[in-house]
This record gives C-alpha cells, sequence and structure tokens, in this order.
C-alpha cells in the first residue's frame, strides 16, 4: 500500500473501533490540567494506529499525542529530536475526546506524515459522519474521495468561523478575550471541539475561516495540509508562516485572512 493508503486504512480501523465504544461509559483521567482528560480508548487507538502503520514502514518515526505525554517532554523538543528521520508520522487518535466521553458526534482520528520536516499527506477521520478527508503535498484535498475547496467569501460579516478551547488555562484566556474582536466582524462563531475536524471544514468549505491558541503538532498537522492544498492559507496568529511548533494558529479560505489577523492576540 501506498503511505495514503495505509494512513486511510489505519484512520478507518481506529476510528470503526472508536465508534464502537461511544457512550459505553469509558472512565477518563486528568492529564496536564483539570480540563484535560484521556481515555483507555485514546490509548487503544494510538497503540492501533502504531501498530498498522509500524508494520509496514518499521524504520519510520512515530509521534503520538499519548506517548508524547507519557514521556513528558515538550513537543518541541521531540519534534526536534526525530527531525533528522526521514520520515515521521504524527497522530492524535482521538482529536475531541470530550466530544466522545460525552457522545457527542465530532471526534476525528488525525494523521500526518513529515518527510524531512514538510507535510507530505494528512488524513482526517470523522467516524460518527463516515467522512474521511485528506490530502497530499502538490495534489490536492478532498472528502470521500470529491475534491475539496475552501470558500469564495470576501467578506467578514459573511463569514462563520471555527474555535475551541484547549486545556490551558492562560490559552482559554486569550480565546476568550479574542470572541469581541471576532464577534464584531465576522457573522458567527461555532467551537466544534476537535481541531482536526475545524480544519477540514474549512478546506471543504463548510466554515470560512479558524482561530485557536495552544495546540500542538497532532492537532493540526494533518489540517493545515487540507486547507493549503484546498486553496486556503494558514499563519501562525502574528501571520507568519506556520510552523508544527507553533502553538498558536490562524487558517482562512485566504480572501478573509487579512480580517482575522487584526482580531487575534
Amino acid at each position: 500500500m501506498s503511505y495514503l493508503e495505509t494512513a486511510c486504512s489505519a484512520a478507518k480501523q481506529a476510528g470503526t473501533m472508536i465508534l464502537s465504544q461511544m457512550g459505553t461509559g469509558q472512565a477518563a483521567e486528568k492529564k496536564s490540567s483539570r480540563f484535560d482528560v484521556v481515555t483507555e480508548i485514546d490509548k487503544r487507538a494510538e497503540e492501533m494506529i502504531r501498530s498498522i502503520i509500524l508494520e509496514s514502514y518499521p524504520d519510520h518515526a512515530f509521534l503520538g499525542e499519548e506517548e508524547t505525554f507519557g514521556s513528558g517532554k515538550p513537543v518541541e523538543q521531540i519534534l526536534k529530536e526525530r527531525s533528522d528521520r526521514p520520515y515521521l508520522w504524527i497522530v492524535d487518535p482521538i482529536d475531541g475526546t470530550a466530544n466522545f466521553i460525552h457522545g457527542i458526534p465530532g471526534y476525528t482520528v488525525s494523521i500526518a506524515l513529515l518527510c524531512r520536516g514538510e507535510l507530505r499527506l494528512g488524513v482526517i477521520y470523522d467516524p460518527c459522519r463516515d467522512d474521511l478527508y485528506w490530502a497530499e503535498s502538490g495534489k490536492g484535498a478532498f472528502c470521500n474521495g470529491k475534491p475539496a475547496a475552501v470558500t469564495d467569501a470576501e467578506q467578514a460579516e459573511d463569514c462563520v468561523i471555527g474555535t475551541g478551547f484547549v486545556s490551558t488555562p492562560a490559552y482559554r484566556e486569550m480565546n476568550i478575550a479574542t470572541m469581541e474582536a471576532i464577534g464584531r466582524e465576522f457573522r458567527t462563531i461555532r467551537s466544534l471541539g476537535s481541531a482536526a475536524l475545524t480544519l477540514a471544514y474549512v478546506a471543504c468549505g463548510k466554515l470560512d475561516a479558524f482561530w485557536e491558541y495552544g495546540l500542538s503538532a497532532w492537532d493540526v498537522a494533518a489540517g493545515v495540509l487540507l486547507v493549503e492544498e484546498s486553496g486556503g492559507m494558514v499563519t501562525n496568529t502574528k501571520g507568519d508562516p506556520f510552523r508544527l511548533w507553533d502553538r498558536n494558529i490562524a487558517a482562512s479560505n485566504a480572501k478573509v485572512h487579512s480580517t482575522l489577523l487584526p482580531c487575534l492576540v
């Protein structure tokens, strides 16, 4: 199988398992803060994805959210430590764990592949809707096999913009502080509970833009490529080119990016 086929297969297998456990009363444990939780299903899904990928590509490096949390190392440090590897898979087994725990649709499996530090492919799977999003560098973005494209909206008042709330209290406060300025400019705001899914929605034109503070590489790696390959723009919240170790992100259809950035801190 190709890299893309392997990633899609891993995402769908993990997503099917996750969906089968929805509403079964999975116990959650705290991670980095009182807002940050993980379940045994997160861990099982990550192990499943790791096994599928490394069985096909045993010499590739792997970076999973739950593995990273267990190591106690900052993600920036781990990215640098593995930057010399030709291939690095970055995985979030359940992006939107709070949705999963509460039985709310909108959690996803996110898988990205870096080749010598450059995003080569990204896959996001929404098991509740059986929607599979993918992108390959230079080959476009797709949802369920159909080409994806960002919206054509040019005026902020015509735009629906997505955001989210990470577990770190300081970043949550930044997001809350920003919403007043966003609310004055944009039609309305949605928080889906999954950064990966929100980026996929920007890529396929369901949302016009997205911003969030305090994210990690596994939250956004696949979605960044989806947005870029569908004709959108991704930067950090200062407007600089986005790097995977950036914690703050702004993504849009490109046409409203200049309106979005001044609203952000």
